[in-house]
């Protein structure tokens, strides 16, 4: 019988969990997360991580199975999300997949062609053009050779827009063209699920969740990994903003203005991102299980 691996995505906030759940909950299965932030154990009210309810009811894999202490590259990623959506699918005929991070639902998808090995010389130069010109420099570089890229990754993250830059001079190919488009053969076939709403919306939402991450203690969470600030993993939205706040260059209110503001970016960059893909089939946000559920079935029926 034919395996199946079902990809919820859509911008952040958008509801990708609690769809994840309830079909993972329908087809007795697991889900496989594809969130670059939510592997991290130290990271939780910031990188919106399914509550301890949510993970009682459904098994969840690749979340907090790293420290942000270790690097995880997007091809470990790889190998670890196939591995256990493997060990599903010896369970179950259907896994599901989950997550906001476009690069990462896409490489387990379509693959990922060998990156080319870290080019010192050309990162220490772009390292100098960072500290000279600032981010906006860098920004511009990576939108002139590599759009999709530009798009997708965190745009605050200049060590992402470094790496990326990187992968494009030393090759003379754009870091994303390293995503393999062609489709490699995997012992599953893919349904691949979209959440959309109105801008409008989203964005609504997407403020909404920032308010109630800080009422929840995200400040605090902040606070307690000041001394890991300078590390990668660190360097990302709602963490980024406030590590400012902590250093006393903005208040609050601007702090998590910006926070909104860098999200809403960031949800804008996703959504360009996967509506390039047309094997995306759209649901609006106010979705009908029912309806998503009969779609799957007449699609595993075949």
């Amino acid at each position: 019988m034919d395996k199946y691996l079902i990809s919820i995505v859509g911008p952040t906030a958008i509801g990708k969990t609690n769809l994840a759940i309830q079909l993972a909950e329908q087809y007795s299965t697991e889900v496989i997360s594809a969130d670059s932030r939510q592997f991290y154990e130290e990271l939780n009210i910031g990188t919106a991580k399914p509550s301890n309810e949510d993970l009682n009811k459904v098994k969840h894999h690749l979340i907090n199975n790293k420290s942000i202490k270790e690097n995880y590259s997007i091809g470990e990623f790889e190998k670890d999300a196939i591995e256990k959506i493997t060990n599903v699918h010896k369970k179950s005929n259907i896994a599901i997949l989950v997550g906001g991070s476009g690069l990462y639902i896409d490489v387990i998808n379509y693959g990922l062609d060998k990156m080319p090995k870290n080019d010192d010389k050309i990162r220490e130069f772009l390292n100098n053009e960072f500290k000279l010109n600032g981010l906006i420099f860098i920004q511009n570089q990576l939108k002139e050779k590599d759009l999709i890229s530009y798009n997708n990754i965190d745009l605050n993250n200049h060590r992402r827009i470094i790496r990326a830059l990187e992968v494009s001079i030393s090759s003379g190919k754009p870091y994303s063209s390293y995503l393999n488009k062609k489709k490699i053969k995997r012992n599953f076939k893919t349904i691949e699920i979209g959440l959309k709403d109105t801008r409008e919306l989203i964005y609504e939402r997407i403020n909404n969740r920032v308010d109630t991450m800080v009422k929840d203690g995200l400040i605090q969470e902040v606070k307690e990994l000041v001394k890991y600030k300078n590390l990668n993993s660190l360097n990302t939205i709602g963490y980024k903003e406030i590590f400012n706040y902590l250093d006393n260059t903005t208040n609050l209110k601007d702090t998590i203005n910006k926070i909104k503001k860098n999200t809403r970016r960031f949800s804008k960059r996703q959504m360009t991102w996967f509506k390039s893909n047309k094997n995306i089939t759209w649901f609006k946000v106010d979705y009908k299980i029912e309806e998503i559920i009969r779609y799957i079935n007449d699609l595993i029926s075949d």
